[in-house]
């Protein structure tokens, strides 16, 4: 299962990379006010759309094998625990990134999902195929 979240997290990452920088004022360096705002809710900009690239493509690699996948999600999502809890403290990470506003509830939901995955993740094997089993 963790190996599926991580993909999943990874492509969403990666999308939401792509669309902020497709975005109008996805690409500028600013962060108070944030230039972009994706569905209206989330302020982007260059840097912030770098950073999710970065995981899409960190999260879609780590996908190919249970440690890595593991690694990342509890990584991941402690990370993004810690960005919710600064999106209060610092909302625009000292200018360079806007993490305050629904950014706050939407990057604690994503680190509880992930290091949830990520640290009760149990590495399955599965059942062995039985050849020429009678029914």
């Amino acid at each position: 299962m963790v190996k599926r979240v991580a993909m999943v997290f990874g492509i969403v990452f990666l999308l939401v990379g792509i669309l902020g920088l497709l975005s109008a004022g996805g690409t500028s360096m600013a962060a108070d006010p944030a230039p972009a705002m994706l569905l209206g809710m989330f302020g982007v900009n260059l840097l912030h759309n770098i950073v999710h690239l970065l995981f899409g493509v960190w999260g879609v690699l780590a996908a190919r094998t249970f440690s890595a996948a593991k690694q990342f999600a509890q990584i991941a999502g402690t990370l993004y625990l810690i960005l919710a809890v600064c999106g209060f403290l610092i909302p625009t990470t000292f200018g360079l990134i806007p993490i305050g506003g629904s950014d706050i509830w939407l990057h604690a939901t994503i680190g509880l999902v992930l290091a949830g995955v990520g640290f009760t993740a149990k590495e399955g094997s599965a059942a062995p195929a039985t050849a020429g089993a009678k029914m």
